[in-house]
């Protein structure tokens, strides 16, 4: 039975129902028919409804022309709305039939408007900027690239459906128009689909947003103008965690009812305009991780309702503008990692709802004002990382609300004869190079609720004390002290210990057989102690340990616990101890780096390291391995491979061209003969400049940072800064009983920043190829056979530092200018017959005129020979450094 409506409304209208008799009836179908010439097709839509006869329903609804059809009489293939079909349809008997039989119940006739062909929509111009904006998002994947898992989905937003029902879409239901006003897209940019900011476009322009929240995602590009300045009503706008770049658009500034902003974790750059002060509503602005420099505006101090204010680790500079003052609102004061100078304000206590305060790691001097230690609401403090100096205020400890305080790497001291009583309860404490002498501060003991303790970089001695044990801490960390004695076998009975670094300090004795009666150890670094014995057995029962550091201690053991294979350690060093027997590899698939460096490991490479598809570092320096190098070795995609000072022998592979990840070579002092393969000129690794190399700080972003890496070079220690080994690359084949010609191939590796070769059997002249590598620090071609004339090329390794092509054939001119005119050390070149030059003080023959000029030069750097014993990685860890053969190792590590 079709229901048609008399006329066509285009007002707004009330319709009320209610059931009269009970039916189990549970869905109408519902034709609409919109008035528009063709007349379309019926669209159908199939709605439950639950009629109460108790609740009338009132519908708002701005209806078009309707036609109602009834569950169960479906409607004909063809000529829905002729005679002949409502006829037959008529003649069918159902519970709701009947010219004389009332309708078994009353049902809600749902009126709609199907404005722009919509039921209950959003307004179309939205519907079409949120398409738009879809379109833009969703491409092809990334060639090679896995199925994406995004945290949004878009299988909602198809055009013939309500946008109001999208997910991450709200809109405002009191109005008749539905328009949208929260859009909730956070992380819905899938990795394998990157998209510009220019997507954020469409967005724009959809004037009724009260809420805009796109972060967590890969959009890239500036943040678009067009359409910002319109979003008058916009209160919340969240852009972070994106690839946003250039600067803070001031249509942002201009949005006037904002209450909340955060643009951190982008790219954002430039200074932070003075128009930042006419958000007078704002109270959450969060720009931190960005790379905005200047001063901090003095306009800032106009946000009068602002309780959230986070600049941290930007470029800001200058001092603290003294209007923040004025913020009596405050809350959150985050101004640390920027350059911030001059000192801390007196007036600092104005602040007096402030309950965190971080000014780290700037360049802030003074004092402590005594202002800060009347700071009631204060719970957070972090200090350290300055230049502040003066004696740190024991009146800090009587801060009744205080649980974190930071005051580290200062030049602040402790005044040691203080009686300390704390009437706060602290969890988190770093004292970090504060001047601490004697035993450890035994008023810790009562700091039962202390989770977190840095005591590294003081003057403490003696035993560890008991009362460490009993606090059950997460994170230990008392590194670079003179603590004694063995480790107490309590300190592993806690539940909640995660971290343990007692990393430089003279602890003695054995591992606690215990130890892995710490089940939530993450990180166990106790390096650099006088630590004897064997690795325990119970160490494997540690289901969460990532990382153990064991190096440079007394340890020793031809067996090696067996590590499950659901383990998640990552990063093993035992480096400078005394273990031996066959190399270890029981440790888990996830592991990622093995520092095996300087024990009196022996044997075979074991072929079961070909089954750990994560490992990138292998330092097997200075041990007793032996036989050929096997071209399995090119299936384990290395980024450093170090297999210096063994009795390694044969043919360097060419397969190992194959490793294209890898940047650090070094075979030196071993007994590898024959060619250097050709194929050596193709490792794609050192041919472009490294720009990322693995850390685990997207694991871990506390405490321990990367180790320095230092080389040798002749007798004069370099240290190659952490921040430096994304662009580190070398290769070192010297010490060996190589042959022939160097391949022409080498010039290739234009990422290279060492080069050695010397103390081979090499001849064949220097390839002009060379002058290619233009990033080139240092090159050691010595001791070798070499013969003709150094390369002209040379004169372009812009780089270059030093230089030896020393005890070789070589004759003709050394080549002057560029870096080659620096390149004055006589010892360089010694024990050439026929060189030439200032640099030797042999004036050069000028050539006959039926002589050719020499193209090829050739530049030295003197001792370019390095090694290198290896390098951490993430927190504790790094690249373990190599030194030189006739060097000892020697190991710096960096913390916070």
């Amino acid at each position: 039975m079709i229901f048609p409506f008399a006329r066509s409304y285009k007002q707004e209208f009330l319709v009320l129902l209610s059931n009269t008799e009970e039916s189990n009836a549970s869905d109408l179908k519902i034709v609409f028919l919109m008035e528009t010439n063709p007349r379309p097709n019926p669209t159908t839509l199939f709605l439950p409804l639950t009629i109460d006869s108790m609740n009338p329903k009132f519908i708002h609804a701005s209806p078009s022309s309707l036609k109602i059809y009834m569950p169960t009489l479906p409607p004909p293939e063809s000529e829905l709305c002729s005679k002949e079909n409502s006829s037959k349809k008529k003649k069918k008997k159902t519970p709701m039939a009947g010219a004389g039989r009332a309708l078994g119940y009353s049902f809600i006739i749902f009126l709609a408007l199907l404005s722009h062909h919509s039921f209950l929509s959003c307004p179309l111009d939205h519907k079409e900027a949120l398409l738009q904006f879809k379109s833009m998002i969703i491409g092809k994947p990334k060639k090679n690239s896995s199925a994406e898992i995004p945290f949004f989905s878009f299988d909602l937003w198809i055009p013939g459906s309500d946008c109001c029902t999208w997910e991450g879409v709200a809109c405002d239901h009191r109005s008749t128009l539905r328009p949208v006003t929260e859009l909730s897209l956070s992380a819905f940019v899938p990795l394998t689909h990157p998209a510009t900011s220019m997507a954020l476009s469409p967005l724009f322009s959809i004037k009724t947003l009260t809420f805009l929240d796109v972060s967590q995602n890969s959009l890239l590009g500036e943040i678009p103008e067009d359409g910002m300045a319109d979003l008058a009503s916009l209160s919340y706008l969240d852009m972070s965690s994106n690839e946003l770049n250039g600067s803070i658009p001031s249509q942002i500034l201009g949005l006037r009812n904002l209450q909340y902003l955060d643009l951190s974790s982008n790219q954002l750059t430039g200074t932070l305009s003075s128009n930042v002060g006419s958000l007078v509503k704002l109270e959450m602005l969060n720009l931190e991780e960005n790379l905005l420099h200047g001063n901090i505006p003095a306009d800032i101090g106009k946000l009068a309702r602002l309780r959230n204010l986070y600049l941290s680790q930007n470029q800001f500079d200058g001092e603290i503008p003294a209007s923040i003052l004025q913020l009596r609102e405050l809350q959150v004061l985050d101004l640390g990692n920027n350059s911030l100078s001059s000192a801390i304000p007196d007036e600092i206590d104005t602040l007096f709802n402030l309950s965190t305060l971080s000014l780290r790691d700037n360049k802030l001097s003074g004092a402590i004002p005594e202002s800060v230690t009347r700071m009631a609401n204060l719970d957070t403090l972090h200090l350290d990382g300055n230049s502040l100096s003066g004696v740190i205020p024991p009146s800090l400890f009587d801060l009744k609300r205080l649980k974190t305080l930071f005051l580290g790497s200062n030049k602040l001291s402790w005044d040691n004869t203080a009686e300390i009583s704390p009437k706060c309860r602290l969890s988190r404490l770093s004292l970090r190079s504060c001047g601490l002498v004697g035993k450890m501060p035994s008023w810790l003991s009562d700091q039962n609720d202390l989770d977190f303790l840095d005591l590294s970089e003081n003057q403490l001695e003696g035993d560890i004390p008991q009362w460490l044990a009993d606090l059950e801490l997460g994170s230990v960390i008392i590194t670079d002290n003179k603590l004694t004695g063995p480790l107490p076998p309590q300190l592993f009975q806690s539940k909640n210990l995660s971290v343990v670094d007692l990393s430089r300090n003279n602890l003695s004795g054995e591992l606690p057989r215990n130890i892995g009666d710490a089940p939530a150890i993450m990180i166990l670094m106790l390096s650099g102690n006088s630590l004897s014995g064997p690795l325990p057995e119970s160490i494997t029962n540690i289901g969460r340990l990532l990382l153990i550091d064991l190096s440079d201690n007394h340890l020793a053991g031809d067996t090696f616990p067996v590590f499950s294979p659901d383990s998640y350690l990552a990063y093993v060093d035992l480096s400078f101890n005394n273990f031996s027997g066959e190399v270890p590899t029981s440790f888990g698939p996830q592991i990622r780096k093995l520092a095996f460096g300087g024990n009196k490991f022996s044997g075979l490479l074991p072929e079961s390291l070909v089954y750990m598809k994560n490992l990138v570092q292998l330092d097997l320096s200075d041990n007793d391995i032996t036989g050929e190098l096997p071209e399995w070795l090119s299936r384990i995609p290395f980024q450093v491979l170090n297999l210096r000072n063994n009795h390694l022998h044969g043919s360097i592979p060419p397969a190992l061209s194959n490793l294209a990840g890898l940047h650090i070579l070094d075979l030196s002092g071993n007994n590898f003969d024959g060619a250097i393969p050709t194929q050596l000129g193709n490792l794609n690794g050192m041919i472009n400049t490294p720009t990322t190399y693995f850390t685990i700080s997207d694991l871990f972003t506390f405490f321990i940072d990367l180790n320095d890496v230092i080389v040798n070079w002749k007798g004069s220690l370099r240290s190659l800064a952490r921040n430096s080994l994304d662009i580190y690359s070398y290769l070192d084949l010297s010490c060996n009983w190589l042959s022939g010609d160097i391949p022409n191939s080498l010039g290739s590796l234009q990422g290279l920043k060492l080069l050695n070769l010397s103390y081979n059997e090499l001849t064949g002249e220097i390839p002009a190829s060379f002058g290619a590598l233009k990033k080139l620090e240092s090159l050691d071609l010595s001791h070798n056979k070499l013969d003709g004339s150094i390369p002209q090329t040379f004169v372009k390794l812009n780089e270059l530092t030093t230089l030896d092509v020393s005890n070789n054939e070589l004759a003709g001119p050394i080549p002057v200018g560029g870096q080659m005119s620096t390149m004055t050390d006589p010892g360089s070149y010694a024990n050439n017959s026929g060189l030439c030059g200032f640099q030797l003080e042999v004036p050069c023959s000028p050539p006959s005129p039926d002589e050719p000029i020499s193209e090829s030069t050739n530049d030295e750097g003197e001792d370019g020979w390095i090694s290198w014993e290896g390098v951490l990685f993430g927190y504790a860890a790094g690249l373990l450094v190599a030194i030189a053969i006739t060097y000892f190792p020697i190991y710096f590590r960096k913390f916070l």
